[in-house]
C-alpha cells in the first residue's frame, strides 16, 4: 500500500468554525484510506490567525505566537479526527515518532504543528521524509505554485512542473513570521529538495480534487519533482 501525506491548509479545512469542510474531507479521506496509508497535517487557518493577531497586539513575542498557533493546529486536527470517527487514529501525534507509531495502526493519522518557527507545510514535508512517503500533497487556497501571488498580481503564471531546486529558489527570500501565509515555507522547500519525495500543490477547497488527482491523475496544480512523469495517478 502506498503512503500519502496531505498538508491541509487550515484556511481550506476550517476557515472559521462556522464555515468548515470537515464532513466533506472526512468522507473523502475515508475513501482514500481504502487504497492508501493516509497521513494528514492540518494547519491553523483563520482561527489561528485570530489568536496570533490578538496576542501580537498585546506585544507577545514571536516564539509564544508560534506556540499559540501550534495549539490551534492540534485543536483543528482533533476536530478532523472526530469527524473521521473510527477511521482515524484517536490521538493527535505531537512528534514525528508518535506519527510513525500511529501509522502502524493502519488508520488515518492526523496531526498539527510540531516545531515553533515552522508552518505545518514543513511538518508535512518532514513527516513525508520520515516515513518514506510516496507522495506529498499540499492542498492550499490557490491552484498551484505561481511566479507571484496570483491574488495580488494578475500577471502571475502557474508552473505546471518545477524541480525542488526551483521551488527552493522561489521561496528562499520569504520572511517567516508566526501566521505567515506563503504557498510553502523555506524549511518545507529544503526538506522536499533533500528527501526527493515528489510533491503536488493544488487548490483544495473541494476535497474531491485530491481524490481525483490520486485516482486518475487529473488535476490543476503544480508537480514538484526531479522527474514529473508518471507521478500521478499514484
Amino acid at each position: 500500500m502506498k503512503t500519502v501525506v496531505l498538508s491541509l491548509g487550515g484556511s481550506i479545512l476550517i476557515p472559521s468554525l462556522e464555515t468548515n469542510a470537515l464532513a466533506s474531507y472526512a468522507a473523502t479521506l475515508v475513501r482514500l484510506a481504502d487504497r492508501f496509508q493516509v497521513y494528514v497535517v492540518v494547519g491553523g487557518g483563520g482561527e489561528a490567525r485570530r489568536y496570533i493577531g490578538c496576542a501580537r497586539d498585546l506585544g507577545v513575542d514571536e516564539a509564544t505566537l508560534d506556540e499559540l498557533g501550534i495549539l490551534v493546529t492540534r485543536l483543528n486536527a482533533r476536530l478532523l479526527i472526530a469527524a473521521l470517527g473510527r477511521a482515524a487514529y484517536p490521538r493527535v501525534p505531537e512528534s514525528y515518532t508518535d506519527a510513525r507509531v500511529a501509522g502502524l495502526s493502519g488508520r488515518i493519522v492526523v496531526m498539527g504543528g510540531v516545531t515553533p518557527g515552522q508552518t505545518t507545510d514543513a511538518v508535512a514535508a518532514v513527516l513525508a521524509e520520515e516515513i518514506g512517503a510516496d507522495l506529498l500533497i499540499n492542498a492550499t487556497s490557490v491552484p498551484g505554485i505561481f511566479t507571484a501571488d496570483p491574488k495580488r498580481d494578475p500577471a502571475a503564471t502557474r508552473y505546471e512542473t518545477m524541480t525542488p531546486a526551483q521551488l527552493l529558489d522561489l521561496v528562499s527570500r520569504e520572511r517567516m513570521n508566526a501566521g505567515s501565509n506563503t504557498v510553502i515555507d523555506l524549511v518545507a522547500a529544503k526538506v522536499v529538495e533533500r528527501s526527493g519525495c515528489p510533491m503536488v500543490v493544488l487548490e483544495g477547497h473541494d476535497a474531491s480534487r485530491i481524490e481525483e488527482a490520486l485516482m486518475t491523475g487529473r488535476f490543476v496544480g503544480t508537480i514538484v519533482a526531479q522527474e514529473a512523469r508518471s507521478i500521478l495517478p499514484l
